[in-house]
């Protein structure tokens, strides 16, 4: 149970032998693409609070001693409400455990990284933010899709797909369309066909190119690549389920030519 008076500011001071708390991130699944840093705090950790995303590979390499803790949400269903996930690494942190609360991707994007450190911050909670390598890179490079190409694009944004707490500031897809060459969207297959029809609406044409990448560096990824006005009926025709990184614009159908990532062989 969570020791929720234990989470009270400690009047600006911070004690002297509490624990720490690493909000680290852990890549896009691939373990060999997890950091060095992030490979040596788990092999050290007394406690790790992960999330649904961070791959079965890469819990393998946490110690037997190490004490794990679930707390990833699917679908609008949360295992453990983000204010009691604050709770609890505030409480291992004061009870002087060293923490790791391992995200998917990198901690800082779109993966709450900022309000938690924002609460051990508030807490007088010491904290050290360990990056990843986002699947906003990570799965289009895996499907031989370059973001940026002298011939093609110059800018990038990367934006959410996944919009539902009233708190959550609203996505301007209209302004998107027309500023940049390359949009990635994560967490947006769900909200494919509103999104699409969205940036069609704000200028761009239904043939730009769009690729899907599922389970992006992972041992069954597959892409998609087609165009903007029919990709939702495409995207439901085969299937695709999240995790998925979706990338639209001209350098999308450079995954037909340069996709260089083979299955393994079993």
């Amino acid at each position: 149970m969570i020791k929720e008076q234990r989470t009270l500011k400690l009047n600006g001071e911070r004690s002297m032998g509490h624990g720490k708390v690493f909000l680290v991130g852990a890549g896009p699944g691939d373990y060999k693409l997890l950091t060095i840093r992030a490979l040596e705090l788990l092999k050290k950790a007394d406690v790790v609070i992960y999330d649904r995303l961070v791959s079965k590979s890469i819990l393998k390499l946490i110690p037997k001693k190490a004490k794990k803790i679930y707390v990833g949400k699917k679908s609008g269903i949360y295992e453990l409400p983000q204010e009691k996930i604050n709770e609890l690494m505030i409480n291992l942190a004061l009870d002087g455990k060293k923490v790791i609360r391992l995200k998917g991707g990198d901690p800082f994007l779109f993966g709450r990284g900022g309000e938690e450190a924002e609460a051990l911050s508030d807490n007088n909670i010491d904290f050290e933010v360990v990056p990843g390598i986002t699947s906003a890179l990570a799965a289009p490079a895996y499907a031989g899709i370059p973001l940026t190409h002298r011939k093609y694009s110059s800018s990038v944004a990367i934006v959410t797909g996944h919009q539902i707490e009233k708190s959550e500031k609203v996505i301007n897809w209209s302004k998107i369309a027309s500023s940049v060459d390359t949009i990635v969207i994560l967490m947006g297959v769900g909200r494919l066909e509103a999104i699409t029809k969205n940036l069609m609406e704000g200028g761009l044409s239904i043939n730009t190119p769009v690729a899907i990448i599922e389970r992006g560096t992972m041992k069954r990824q597959r892409s998609l690549i087609g165009k903007l006005g029919t990709i939702s009926e495409e995207v439901r025709k085969k299937n695709v389920k999240p995790p998925a990184v979706i990338v639209i614009g001209e350098v999308a159908e450079l995954g037909r030519k340069l996709s260089w990532f083979k299955m393994p062989l079993h």
